[in-house]
């Protein structure tokens, strides 16, 4: 079974969030930020979340201010500004670190599982994309540049799976 499953990162209210709670789900993680150039990839986020509901996909978002300042809320007003501007319905978890020795398990475990360009694993900026099987493995990560859209091809290859 994977290791993804053992993870249990906290949500905003700083309460557990397990992800054994979604075996046998497709599972899209990006870490966000409110104050950045992608911000508006929200909106096609929320999209996808809205299309896929009925179906086994989970979208969480998990706030990161170690790029450029640009998430510096509290929980409550991120969770605010995601609501107000965007709609947001998925899970927007606890902010947390990315990259570093403070990064979280979550991120330490993705980032073992798939590098980024050139074989880097540190996450390069705001809205990078994160694809999990129904059986927890990393299938792909997506830089900040690619829209939440181009992910649908692959979430529906993954929930045929």
């Amino acid at each position: 079974m994977s290791k993804f499953y053992d993870l249990k990162p906290l949500d905003a209210r700083g309460e557990p969030f397990p992800f054994a709670d979604l075996k046998g789900k497709v599972v899209v993680i990006v870490n966000v930020a409110s104050k950045c150039g992608f911000t508006p990839q929200y909106k096609e986020l929320e999209e996808l979340n809205k299309k896929y509901a009925e179906k086994d996909v989970q979208f969480i978002g998990f706030p990161c201010n170690q790029f450029g300042g640009q998430e510096p809320g509290s929980s409550e007003e991120i969770a605010s500004f995601c609501q107000l501007n965007y709609g947001v319905s998925f899970p927007v978890l606890k902010k947390i670190e990315v990259n570093g020795d403070n990064a979280d398990p979550v991120y330490k475990w993705l980032k073992e599982q798939k590098s980024g360009l050139l074989g880097l694993t540190r996450i390069k900026w705001n809205f990078e994309k994160f694809l999990i099987d129904k059986e927890g493995n990393v299938v792909e990560r997506f830089s900040s540049l690619a829209k939440p859209k181009s992910l649908e091809p692959k979430i529906e290859a993954l929930l045929k799976a």
